[in-house]
C-alpha cells in the first residue's frame, strides 16, 4: 500500500491546459443536473466528467457531453441536484453497524414499551448471549424517569443485558449482567462515572459514563468476522444516505484491523479517518505516525479524548448546577478527573504531530479544553494542527470567538439540537440555552464548522442534519420558528459544513469536499433540490444516487436503465 495520498496524477495537474482532455476518455458523465460545486468561485454547474476515480471536468451539459467517447457511460440526471459526497465528521461506525441488528429501543414511548420490545428481542437470542445496543431514551417517556434493572429483569433472566441510552453516556444493566461483573452495593464509584443507587445503596442498573466500564469489561469481545459484518452493514447504510466519507471516533485496533482487511479485499465503500484514544497517543508517536497517515480510503493519526458526559445523562460539565438536578453540575470525564495528566497528553500528542479531538458538551468542559489548547499552542508553537472539539454544544458567549482565534474546529451534529431542544431548557434554562449549538455565531467569529451525526447516537442522515441547521426545528414541533432562531445558518453553509468543512477537519480538503477537476469522484445526487424547496421540506428530501470513487452505487430510486452500466462501474451493496 502506498501512502502518497495527496499525489496527483499528471493528467489532473495539466487539465487547465485542456490539451490532454480530448485524448482521455471519461468513464462517466453526469449531465443535465444542478451541480453545487462548493467551490465559492464557481458554485453552480450543469455536468461533471469522471475518469476512473477522479473528476476531470465540470461545466455545462454541452461542454461535458462533447467529451463522450466510445465506452463512456452517460447518466441524464434530468435536473436533479448534485452535491459532493457527504462527509460525516463524527460517527461510531462499528457500533452503529452492530446495533442495526440489535434491539431497537430508540423510539419506545414508555418504559413498558421498552421492556416489551427488549423481551421480544431476547426470546429470539440463544440463552446466555449478551444483549447490547438498544439506544433507549427516557426523555421520550411521560413523565421522563430513569429505568431500573427491575424494569427489564422479568423479560431477560436468561440473558445478560447492557443497553445504552442514545447518547452512549449512560447504560442500563440487568441483574444478571451486574452479577457477572461483580457490581453490587459494596462497589465504589469510579472517577468520571456514577453508579446510580436506590435508597439502600444498591445499584439500580443505571451506570453513567466511566462506570459503564465496570460491566463492559466482562462482555466478550466481537470476533473479526462479526466486526467486518457490522462494518459492511454500516457502509451500506452510509451509502444510502449519500455519505462517502466518515470520521470514526471509536476506531480501536481490532476495528482498524478489520478496515485494513476490507481495504485489501476491495470491500470498503466509504473513506475512513480513524481516531484512536488520546490516552494511547504514545503508541502512535513511538512508530512515528503523524496526523493524516494513510491513503485516500483509510487513514489514521487522530486522537479522541473526553472532557465530560452528556446533557441527557446530566453528566455534561457545567459552570452552574442543572436546574432539574440542582445537586450536580455534571462530572468531569475519567480523563479530566486528572487535569494535569490530560493536559500532558494533549501537549505531548500535539508535539508529536498528531491531531487531537476532544468531546466536550458542557460550557465548563468546553472552556477547559479551549484553555488546554491555548496552552499547548503557546508551548509547542504555531503550525497547522487543526485542534477539534467534538460537539461544542453549550458555550459561554466569551468562549465562542476563541474557536476562530485559536483555529479550533467545532465538530458539531445538527440533529442533536432537534432532539435536545425538546428538553434542554429544563436542564439549563432559556438564558444558557441561547448559546447552545451556536452555529451562526461560531461562523461569524471565524470558526471552521464540521458537521456529522454522532451515529448511532443519532441517525446518519446529512439531509436531516442540514434541515436541523437551517430550521432549528425540534422533534416535538414546539419551536416552529426554530429553537434559538438567531443561530440558523443557510443551506449553502450547512452543505459546506458537511463537505468541505468535514474534509478540512481531517486534512482532506485538497482531495475531496468539492466538485472540482482533480478531486476524488465522490458525489451524491438528490431527488429534491434542497436549494429551491422550502427549508421545512428538506426533512423530506431523499438521496437518489451515490457515486463513490467514480463508481455508481445503486439505490432503490435509481432508474433501471442505469443499472446496466459498463462492467466495473456499478457497485451494489
Amino acid at each position: 500500500m502506498r501512502f502518497d495520498r495527496l499525489t496527483r496524477p499528471l493528467l489532473f495537474l495539466l487539465l487547465s491546459a485542456g490539451a490532454l482532455l480530448a485524448q482521455v476518455a471519461p468513464t462517466l458523465l453526469l449531465v443535465n443536473a444542478k451541480v453545487w460545486t462548493v467551490n465559492r468561485s464557481h458554485p453552480e454547474a450543469e455536468a461533471v466528467a469522471i475518469r476512473g476515480n477522479r473528476i476531470i471536468a465540470v461545466g455545462s451539459t454541452e461542454e461535458i457531453t462533447r467529451l463522450k467517447q466510445d465506452g463512456t457511460a452517460v447518466i441524464d440526471l434530468e435536473g436533479r441536484r448534485v452535491l459532493p459526497g457527504f462527509n460525516d465528521a463524527h460517527v461510531h461506525f462499528y457500533a452503529g453497524g452492530a446495533n442495526l441488528t440489535g434491539p431497537q429501543l430508540r423510539y419506545s414511548k414508555s418504559e413498558a414499551e421498552m421492556r416489551d420490545t427488549l423481551g421480544t428481542y431476547a426470546k429470539a437470542q440463544p440463552s446466555g448471549q449478551w444483549i447490547t445496543g438498544g439506544n433507549w431514551d427516557h426523555e421520550n417517556w411521560t413523565p421522563s424517569h430513569l429505568p431500573t434493572r427491575e424494569t427489564i429483569d422479568p423479560v431477560t433472566r436468561a440473558w445478560p443485558v447492557m443497553i445504552k441510552r442514545i447518547d452512549g453516556h449512560m447504560s442500563l444493566a440487568n441483574s444478571l449482567a451486574l452479577q457477572l461483573a461483580g457490581v453490587n452495593k459494596e462497589t465504589k464509584d469510579v472517577p468520571g462515572g456514577v453508579i446510580v443507587r436506590d435508597a439502600d445503596g444498591n445499584p439500580t442498573g443505571v451506570l453513567k459514563d466511566a462506570a459503564q466500564k465496570l460491566v463492559e469489561r466482562v462482555i466478550p469481545p466481537p470476533s473479526q468476522g462479526q466486526i467486518i459484518a457490522a462494518i459492511r452493514a454500516a457502509q451500506t447504510y452510509a451509502n444510502d444516505q449519500g455519505v462517502t466519507s466518515v470520521q470514526d471516533m471509536s476506531a480501536a485496533p481490532p476495528i482498524i484491523r478489520a478496515y485494513q482487511s476490507m481495504l485489501a479485499d476491495g470491500q470498503l465503500r466509504v473513506r475512513i479517518a480513524g481516531q484512536q484514544p488520546l490516552q494511547t497517543w504514545q503508541r502512535l508517536a513511538a512508530v512515528g505516525l503523524q496526523a493524516d497517515f494513510g491513503n485516500e480510503i483509510l487513514h489514521i493519526g487522530g486522537l479522541k479524548g473526553f472532557a465530560d458526559g452528556s446533557l441527557g445523562s446530566t453528566t455534561a460539565l457545567l459552570f452552574q448546577p442543572y436546574l432539574d438536578s440542582p445537586n450536580t453540575s455534571g462530572i468531569p470525564s475519567d480523563e479530566l478527573s486528572n487535569p494535569k495528566q490530560m493536559y500532558a497528553n494533549i501537549e505531548g500528542a500535539d508535539a508529536a504531530g498528531l491531531q487531537i479531538a476532544i468531546h466536550a458538551i458542557g460550557d465548563k468542559a468546553n472552556n477547559t479544553i479551549l484553555n488546554f489548547y491555548d496552552q499547548a499552542i503557546a508551548h509547542n508553537g504555531s503550525r497547522d494542527r487543526r485542534f477539534r472539539i467534538e460537539h461544542a454544544q453549550h458555550l459561554t458567549p466569551a468562549d465562542i470567538p476563541r474557536f476562530g482565534r485559536l483555529g479550533v474546529i467545532a465538530s458539531m451534529q445538527p440533529y442533536h439540537l432537534m432532539d435536545d431542544g425538546r428538553w434542554a431548557e429544563k436542564r439549563v434554562g432559556p438564558e444558557r440555552a441561547k448559546t447552545a449549538y451556536a452555529f451562526r455565531t461560531l461562523l461569524d467569529t471565524g470558526a471552521h464548522l464540521a458537521f456529522g451525526s454522532d451515529w448511532d447516537v443519532a441517525p446518519m442522515s446529512p439531509l436531516m442534519g442540514i434541515y436541523g441547521a437551517v430550521t432549528r426545528t425540534t422533534l416535538d414541533g414546539k419551536h416552529p420558528d426554530g429553537w434559538t432562531p438567531s443561530q440558523k445558518i443557510s443551506v449553502a453553509e450547512a452543505v459546506y459544513a458537511y463537505t468541505m468543512g468535514s474534509a478540512y477537519a481531517s486534512f482532506d480538503e485538497k482531495m475531496k469536499g468539492s466538485i472540482e477537476p482533480g478531486k476524488l469522484a465522490d458525489l451524491v445526487v438528490l431527488k429534491d433540490d434542497i436549494f429551491a424547496i422550502e427549508p421545512a421540506k428538506i426533512a423530506d428530501a431523499r438521496v437518489y444516487m451515490t457515486v463513490f470513487n467514480g463508481q455508481v452505487i445503486a439505490s432503490t430510486t435509481l432508474n433501471p436503465q442505469y443499472q446496466k452500466l459498463p462492467s466495473g462501474l456499478l457497485l451494489r451493496p
